[in-house]
């Protein structure tokens, strides 16, 4: 294997895989031997897809702005040929001063255990329970480091400091979690779907599945500062976010950046938006909120993935945790060229069981959305009125507040075939087509987001450039010499956050009671 940076390892075990060199991966029982009607069959038997199903693959990604540069999948005979991880048994890590006496020595005393075990799985309940144990599984451990974060951070004062990560009222940190493998042996697991769809929020309660607030590139600047390597995060940067195919290379600036210029770049993205694999270090992505998620036809801020049943929810999360990286656009393997040098055997990987999956699409499913503080006032109500009004229900359609459609980016010449395929919208709406038409994830459209549950999220616009509602309909957003309350960019004093200027002309108390109104949805 190549040597890159430890950033590039997690990032790949985040949105792709855990790989398993050295890292204790344990083989399950077979798939045949779990759906065998002759074994012990519970009260309730589950149709279980097959996720990486070839045939359906084809169809379940909308192509690329550059069509011919969509992403080809591994085959169905190399997934299925990666080793199942096992989902051990994890505990809560604590902030500096919140950790009970005697927790650490207690949990080296604690035997190895794995969790995840689909015959005892007798009801529904039961497998949506096992789904939030998926959900919260770590797929990466500190020996060998594979993650974000180490031991040493979560446990430094420093660290949350510099950070600004948030803990819950009870002072946990719930981004990570404390794993035992070895007895003995404590490691921080990290990069579980947790870790991104966690939100603290500022009472200090914990909303999961939401859009989260975990620091990601902040930890990463750390982390660059630390012991960082420029020829390496240059690399990583590269297999990140490069896009070969694109003239001008729309990253080529990373070559004359120094290792503080590439820290703070990291440091400039904001907690609820993340560079995440396949976009840009220089416009992140919003993290979505899987609350609801059951109802939303398109997945990725670029529509990039259909939505079309639990066996898709399924795929997607296996493309993001483990098959993503050895996707092939033209040419090349991005990812898996820069750490693989080709692509690997497959003995050299892990990926989720069939079961697993299913049950974490099913845990992903069953989530509701907190109880909403903002109560049905006289002001939303007239808020309401504005709403329709202003015919903002023809893209955020009652009562899912959206019309589970694409709408094009400026720029983009919608052809011919995708009007009935899927679902476009007549119209841009004009906002910065920079991640749409510049990156690995860049189909040249955004879909319309749904407003449910925006009274706990922010920040908002696909890359997260204004933290609230009522920055976004300020429409002095639009001017150049605008401060973003969001993510603004390393070295960005100003910038107009541009797109969507519905609502920007309302009076003052229009305003304020669609914002009033939207808050309760």
């Amino acid at each position: 294997m190549r040597k890159l940076s430890a950033r590039l390892v997690a990032f790949i075990s985040f949105g792709l895989i855990c790989i398993a060199f050295g890292v204790g991966t344990q083989a399950q029982k077979p798939q045949s031997a779990i759906r065998n009607p002759k074994s012990a069959i519970q009260s309730w038997s589950p149709d279980i897809p097959r996720t990486w199903d070839d045939q359906a693959l084809a169809s379940f990604e909308v192509p690329l702005a550059q069509a011919s540069f969509s992403p080809v999948q591994i085959s169905s005979d190399y997934y299925y040929r990666m080793p199942v991880r096992p989902i051990y048994k994890s505990y809560v890590v604590y902030a500096p001063g919140k950790e009970p006496t005697g927790y650490l020595d207690g949990l080296k005393q604690r035997e190895p255990e794995i969790t995840f075990d689909p015959a005892k799985l007798k009801t529904r309940a039961d497998w949506i329970k096992a789904g939030e144990l998926v959900f919260d599984a770590p797929i990466a451990y500190e020996e060998p480091f594979t993650g974000i974060l180490q031991s040493a951070q979560v446990r430094s004062p420093d660290f949350y400091e510099k950070t600004r990560t948030p803990v819950t009222k009870d002072g946990v940190m719930p981004f990570a979690r404390y794993v035992v493998r070895k007895k003995g042996v404590v490691e921080v697991g990290n990069l579980s779907c947790a870790m991104c769809h966690t939100r603290v929020m500022p009472d200090g309660t914990l909303i999961k599945g939401a859009q989260g607030n975990f620091p990601f590139d902040r930890a990463i600047a750390y982390g660059v500062r630390a012991s960082g390597s420029l020829d390496e995060e240059r690399v990583s940067m590269r297999a990140l976010f490069g896009v070969p195919w694109l003239h001008p290379d729309p990253i080529a600036r990373i070559a004359q950046m120094s290792l503080e210029e590439i820290a703070s770049t990291y440091e400039a993205i904001v907690p609820g938006v993340l560079a995440r694999h396949g976009v840009s270090v220089f416009s992140p992505i919003q993290v979505p909120d899987l609350i609801g998620v059951k109802e939303r036809r398109y997945l990725d801020r670029t529509g990039l993935v259909r939505h079309r049943d639990l066996g898709d929810l399924m795929r997607y999360a296996a493309l993001n945790q483990d098959g993503d990286m050895l996707s092939r656009y033209g040419d090349s393997r991005p990812m898996a060229d820069a750490l693989f040098g080709k692509l690997p055997d497959p003995d050299m990987l892990s990926r989720y069981s069939d079961e697993q999956l299913y049950a974490l699409a099913l845990h992903i499913y069953s989530l509701e959305p907190p109880p909403n503080p903002n109560k049905r006032t006289a002001e939303a109500a007239k808020g309401e009125k504005v709403f329709q009004s202003q015919g903002c229900a023809m893209c955020h359609t009652p009562p899912l507040y959206t019309s589970n459609k694409l709408t094009p980016a400026e720029g983009f010449k919608v052809p011919d075939d995708h009007r009935t395929r899927f679902d476009v919208l007549p119209l841009s709406v004009g906002t910065d087509p920079y991640l749409t038409l510049n990156t690995r994830r860049g189909t040249g459209y955004y879909k319309v987001p749904s407003l449910k549950g925006v009274w706990y999220r922010g920040p908002f616009e696909h890359n997260g450039s204004v933290m609230t509602l009522d920055d976004w309909f300020d429409s002095r957003r639009l001017r150049d010499d605008y401060v973003p309350t969001g993510f603004r960019g390393s070295g960005v004093r100003t910038r107009a956050v541009k797109g969507h200027e519905f609502g920007l002309t309302l009076s003052v108390e229009d305003k304020r009671a669609l914002i009033a109104f939207l808050k309760t949805l």
